[in-house]
């Protein structure tokens, strides 16, 4: 299965295309984000976590202490990411064309 890299100051994502397509499309994507969250088991260590996720400015420090929560967001912004960057340089199908 194809796969993508989303890449961060402290940590790179691995992604596989569907986990891409299924968390980067518009709408809410809250159930598609948790069922890959559950599929992927990312092992990110929590600080190395928040601190990459606090320098989006976008959660509070009570926020940035759920780290199941966190995992769901970096799985988000990676997806985002890789989309983003894929369908500008003309690399990666978007879920409409698939």
């Amino acid at each position: 299965m194809k796969s993508y890299t989303a890449y961060f100051n402290r940590f790179t994502i691995k992604l596989p295309r569907d986990c891409v397509v299924s968390c980067s499309r518009q709408g809410h994507c809250d159930k598609d984000v948790e069922f890959w969250n559950r599929r992927l088991n990312l092992d990110l260590p929590t600080d190395q976590l928040r601190a990459e996720l606090k320098e989006y400015g976008a959660w509070d420090s009570a926020q940035l202490d759920d780290h199941n929560a966190n995992l769901h967001r970096i799985i988000w912004i990676a997806a985002c990411d890789i989309n983003e960057n894929r369908v500008a340089f003309g690399r990666f199908p978007t879920a409409k064309s698939i």
